[in-house]
């Protein structure tokens, strides 16, 4: 048996104890596969990237060959893939590999991938139920020599049994027991995700519990309950598990919508929480912009590099903010803090045993998220003030041990690429407009250092050097609140301030939102990932995406999703055009697939359509409803908007001089209200001025208080232009690709884009509330902008 520390010096009893417990973890990690000492595993798994249709093998290979694209450009190691629903194993049933629909889904087995995943040392997973045992000996034992051939064959490091599945019946734990003994023999370590299936006699045999039940598709399944800057404040609020039990599983981090901030959330899930499973992430992460991708290896990189001592935690005091933990051996400590407020928060972090630092000496101290920063060497037992920023969360690290990896001084950075045989590569980082002395900690390690691709070997020689970021330097925080708001009567604008922010807002899904928040990538390995993803017949046909209709294909289309038989229409829904600029119009043409579709109009039967120039002034036109509408126009238009629509519309195209138009700026939405069926009952005005704006600013418009279910909208105005929120946390209404977006009545605060031509315009910002039994909200004006906008310069440093 391995010897346990100083047993011999300990009281008898004592020593019974510690003998029980090291043969319980033992037991434990037999059974279940790990203990609660055992190193994370680094996890994604493809729900939201598929739905309940289920992977391909074509595109799960795609996706390995993006997680291979980060291992070999940031040495980013991802430990397991897991096949999430629809593998084998589906909603209600039970699947086989032998199947026809497993063999069309993956035509030569799971074969191809594991090899794949075996050379990017990563191992498969796989979503299923807990049952399928049947109702015979022979169906029971194909059952078992299935999920064991997943061990034995292919090395599979995770079952995934979700209750949604199916229940285990209680005569088939003996049947689940024997799968997960045989299974073990092959993958010792197999980790066993419990969701919701009230084993008994199994239970054992289970790695991890659910906690909480909640999954965390922000604004779907996780959506705010406070006003914030950002969609991601409820999963940052999320708190500690009982006891800091690592043995369970929190869904990880969905990268698929509302991305701001993801990297926040991540680093509370991977070194807060530090489950099992950790980091883990699900959906889409290839969403992000090429620009964050080293970021994501970085967090992953860095929690690599420290997760044997992460495995010990302590929960900080409240005086560390909320939630706070501590992890490491005693030597190294690494802190996990947060902000759940609008104003920046300064806790005091003491060197000493109230953080788990026991050893003696000096003590190294940085900040390793949300940038990297060396904060100073102190002595054991100071008391060190550090800021976290308004919802964020925040890394540091504590040490008594030679800190390896570079640092520089003078200065916030962040290191983009330290990978073996490579340059580092690390943007120096500074507000514009100021200078900074930069030097480097352990400078001979180096061989060589460029600025910006010119000599900068003076920092080899443990000298400083001046860097001066361009951009005009602020003269106000970038993050702060503006004016208050006062009632005003009621605008005769007001509709037009609705209009604003609806035809500015899209009921696309979640995920189109989230591409177009990023732009294009210039990275092959990503290009390819997202068009499986937006290719996927199961995507294309659920018509969630405004740019259906204007393709060419009338095979495609955009309609009110009803995959749940949920109307996700707001008092009925208004179908909304925007050419996206003030065109001429003869005609416009709107194909439907059949007369079915065109419900519920009539054939024949006269409709109504609104045009307008500028949201202010509309006119009204009358067409007849036909599979192919013809809306004679005549006139310079760029907004539409039709009191009633077909339910499936595929296309539609317009003509100017009996030549098709160009659509590529066209826009359409199809959930949002008539402004006739939003009456506005109480309206609240800030009047502002901005001296400068930073770059990637916006207004965040908080609606403190409720304010009912689509109850309250928020718009602005700079001299005769309006200003729409083209955002909104929680979500506008989506058509969603899995399933609806959240509804909260309310807390919601809106997003309204901010550019430097607005500097020095007034700019009027309203808040109108429709819901006359909730008026009594209260309304606040803040000013905040992502990413930081700090400016950059490169550093390379060639190793030694």
């Amino acid at each position: 048996m391995k010897s346990i520390p100083l047993l011999h010096k300990a009281p008898i009893w004592v020593g019974i104890f510690l003998v029980s417990l090291w043969n319980t973890q033992a037991q434990n990690k037999l059974t279940a596969g790990a203990d609660e000492r055992t190193p994370s595993k680094a996890q994604y798994f493809s729900w939201i990237n598929n739905t309940n249709e289920g992977p391909t093998a074509e595109h799960t290979k795609i996706n390995l060959d993006f997680f291979g694209w980060l291992k070999s450009q940031y040495g980013m190691q991802l430990d397991i893939y897991a096949m999430d629903a629809g593998a084998i194993d589906g909603k209600n049933f039970y699947g086989s590999i032998y199947s026809d629909r497993f063999k069309k889904q993956f035509p030569q087995g799971f074969d191809p991938l594991y090899q794949q995943a075996k050379a990017l040392d990563i191992r498969l997973g796989v979503w299923g139920g807990p049952d399928g045992f049947g109702d015979t000996p022979e169906e029971e034992k194909a059952r078992i020599d299935q999920m064991v051939k997943l061990c034995r064959d292919y090395d599979f490091a995770l079952f995934k049994f979700d209750a949604v599945c199916g229940p285990l019946r209680p005569e088939k734990e003996d049947a689940f027991i024997e799968m997960m003994q045989q299974a073990r023999e092959y993958s010792p370590d197999l980790i066993l995700l419990n969701h919701r299936l009230g084993l008994d006699k199994a239970k054992p045999y289970a790695t991890t519990f659910l906690w909480g039940g909640n999954e965390t598709y922000i604004d779907v399944h996780m959506a705010n309950t406070m006003t914030a800057p950002h969609n991601r404040a409820q999963a940052m609020s999320r708190g500690l598990v009982p006891h800091l039990q690592r043995l369970t599983e929190d869904h990880g981090v969905c990268i698929s919508s509302c991305i701001d901030y993801w990297e926040d959330d991540l680093i509370l899930q991977s070194f807060n929480r530090s489950l099992i499973l950790s980091p883990e992430i699900y959906g889409n992460p290839w969403l992000l912009n090429d620009d964050e991708f080293s970021k994501l290896a970085q967090i992953y990189n860095l929690h690599r590099k420290y997760r044997d001592i992460l495995v010990e935690g302590k929960v900080l005091s409240d005086s560390y903010g909320p939630n706070a933990v501590s992890r490491g051996d005693g030597k190294t400590q690494i802190l996990s803090l947060r902000n759940l407020n609008w104003d920046s928060a300064t806790y005091s972090i003491t060197l000493n045993e109230e953080i788990g630092l026991k050893a003696e000496g000096d003590i190294t101290l940085l900040q390793l998220h949300p940038t990297e920063k060396l904060i100073g060497t102190f002595s054991k037992g100071e008391t060190i003030p550090v800021e976290v920023l308004p919802f964020r969360s925040a890394l540091f690290l504590a040490s008594t041990e030679e800190y390896k990896d570079p640092v520089i001084t003078g200065a916030d950075f962040r290191t983009i690429r330290n990978i073996s045989n490579a340059p580092i590569e690390i943007e120096v980082l500074g507000m514009p407009g100021t200078t900074s002395n930069i030097g480097l900690l352990n400078p001979d390690q180096y061989t060589s250092a460029q600025i910006d691709g010119k000599n900068a070997d003076r920092l080899l020689k443990g000298k400083k050097l001046k860097l001066n970021f361009p951009g005009d330097k602020l003269k106000h925080n970038f993050h702060r609140q503006l004016n208050p708001f006062a009632e005003i009567a009621i605008p005769e604008d007001v509709a037009s301030l609705y209009e604003a922010t609806i035809f500015a807002a899209d009921n696309n899904a979640l995920e189109v939102r989230s591409l177009q928040r990023s732009g294009e990538t210039n990275i092959p390995e990503v290009k390819a990932a997202r068009d499986a993803f937006f290719n996927q017949e199961a995507f294309v046909n659920r018509g969630v995406w405004d740019k259906n209709l204007f393709d060419g294909d009338l095979e495609t289309g955009f309609w009110p999703q009803k995959k749940y038989r949920l109307d996700t229409r707001i008092e009925g829904g208004t179908l909304r055009l925007d050419l996206g600029a003030v065109t001429f119009l003869d005609k416009l043409i709107i194909t439907v697939p059949n007369e079915f579709a065109l419900q519920p109009l009539l054939v024949g039967e006269g409709n109504f359509v609104e045009v307008s120039t500028d949201l202010v002034n509309w006119e009204e036109l009358t067409y007849l409803a036909e599979k192919q509408s013809e809306v004679n126009i005549g006139k310079k238009v760029r907004y539409l908007r039709f009191r009633n629509f077909p339910q499936q519309i595929v296309e539609i195209e317009g003509l100017a001089n009996g030549q098709k138009l160009d659509r590529s700026q066209w826009r359409a939405s199809n959930l949002f209200a008539h402004p006739s069926r939003k009456k506005a009952k109480k309206v609240w005005k800030s009047r502002i001025v901005l001296d400068e704006i930073a770059e990637g600013s916006y207004l965040s418009v908080a609606l403190n208080g409720k304010h009912g279910i689509e109850g309250a909208y928020a718009a602005a105005k700079v001299g005769e232009e309006y200003l729409g929120a083209d955002n909104r946390a929680s979500s506008f209404p989506a058509n969603n690709w899995e399933f609806m977006t959240a509804r909260r009545d309310k807390n919601y605060t809106y997003f309204i884009p901010l550019d430097k031509s607005m500097i020095g315009k007034e700019i009027e910002v309203f808040v109108m509330g429709y819901d006359e039994d909730n008026l009594n909200f209260d309304p606040e004006l803040y000013i905040t902008a992502y990413p930081h906008p700090w400016k950059k310069i490169k550093l390379t440093l060639n190793k030694k």
